[in-house]
């Protein structure tokens, strides 16, 4: 299926007509227990990359389903990654909405925010957005970078908030520039669950290869700006030794903070992985998939994993783990405490500890400073 696409050039707006409905703005965001940000900033509805185990297409997507529909999305869950909707600039209805979350007092927010806008959360901010006509994807490539630049340095001029960029895409270097001009206002990050470009091509079939985002990384650091990695999510195939690899690798790069979660996807993108992974040739392992317990089981034995490791290379104190919150129900507690060697109450401890840890921020001592 041909990807679907809908953009703005920077042209007076009573010339479009093929715009998703709502203009990008600055939202609060729904995190619970990550720690990344209070608002988001989405450019687009939908993704280009496609990766199989993206929340996103079964929330907020599915509940954007009778407009999708409009567009001839006929199904957002299983054409993921098939439309990239980007959304129209009107930029006095983003300053408003910048001005609304600059005016929100401290005490209304989760400290874990950072007071920070997200760039993006259900969506990349530098993703590849194709069309089938040279012109109109170069439009919409010109349109889908205004939207972050123009956006990121409203924020940066005219509030007092901070940024978080994450993106797996190396195109993100072009603003460089950009970031440089926050100082400790901006970290920039990028999804780097392994190193093995095989599995990527599994589980994110259309994002750039890890390689290329470990390679970006470097060169942010390189520029001087803020580094965050996400090792997010990790598959079932993330064995010892490829987590070891990964987490080395991220070391060198000196980040303020390492976030981990291990892969959590619902039983139709399972098929999917499967059938996909097969076509390619690359065996993956989806029986942790099975039952709650067996995933349950698998993602304790990852964090478990991440977390002796981290120690292992010198993360210990900038890892972040995400637990699930299914992982405290009280039968999980007592099942996996249990074969966790300990006690339910420590175990209990265990999660509370990372589902309220906050998150590194940059000083204005800078990227080498504290943290």
């Amino acid at each position: 299926m041909t990807l679907r696409h809908v953009a703005t050039p920077t042209a007076p707006m009573n010339t479009i007509t093929d715009l998703w409905h709502a203009p990008a703005m600055i939202a609060p965001n729904n995190f619970i227990f990550k720690s990344l940000s209070n608002w988001a900033f989405n450019i687009a509805v939908g993704c280009s990359h496609a990766c199989r185990f993206c929340y996103v297409p079964n929330t907020a997507t599915i509940k954007q389903g009778p407009h999708l529909a409009q567009y001839g999305v006929r199904d957002p869950d299983a054409e993921w990654g098939e439309y990239v909707l980007v959304r129209p600039w009107i930029e006095e209805r983003f300053l408003a909405s910048l001005r609304a979350a600059e005016r929100v007092p401290l005490a209304r927010l989760k400290p874990d925010g950072h007071r920070a806008v997200m760039l993006c959360t259900t969506t990349d901010p530098y993703q590849v957005v194709r069309h089938p006509d040279p012109a109109r994807q170069r439009e919409l490539a010109e349109h889908s970078r205004f939207l972050v630049r123009r956006s990121v340095e409203f924020i940066r001029d005219r509030s007092t908030l901070n940024v978080r960029i994450l993106t797996r895409s190396p195109l993100a270097r072009d603003d460089f520039d950009l970031f440089r001009t926050f100082g400790h206002r901006l970290t920039f990050g990028m999804n780097l669950p392994t190193l093995r470009n095989d599995l990527s091509r599994v589980y994110e079939p259309k994002a750039p290869a890890p390689s290329q985002r470990l390679a970006t990384l470097q060169a942010a650091r390189n520029a001087g700006l803020h580094v965050f990695v996400a090792l997010a999510p990790t598959y079932p195939d993330c064995d010892e030794a490829d987590l070891r690899a990964t987490l080395t690798a991220v070391a060198v790069l000196d980040p303020i903070t390492v976030f981990h979660e291990p892969i959590n996807i619902r039983a139709e993108n399972v098929m999917r992985i499967a059938a996909h992974a097969q076509a390619l040739g690359v065996p993956v392992n989806t029986d942790v998939f099975a039952t709650r317990e067996r995933w349950q089981d698998y993602a304790l034995d990852a964090l478990r994993t991440v977390e002796r490791l981290a120690a292992e290379v010198g993360l210990a104190d900038r890892l972040h783990l995400w637990p699930d919150k299914s992982l405290g129900t009280r039968v999980a507690v007592q099942r996996l405490s249990a074969a966790d060697l300990v006690t339910p109450q420590p175990f209990q401890e265990w999660l509370e500890r990372w589902w309220t840890r906050v998150s590194e921020w940059p000083t204005a001592i800078g990227p080498s400073g504290p943290h």
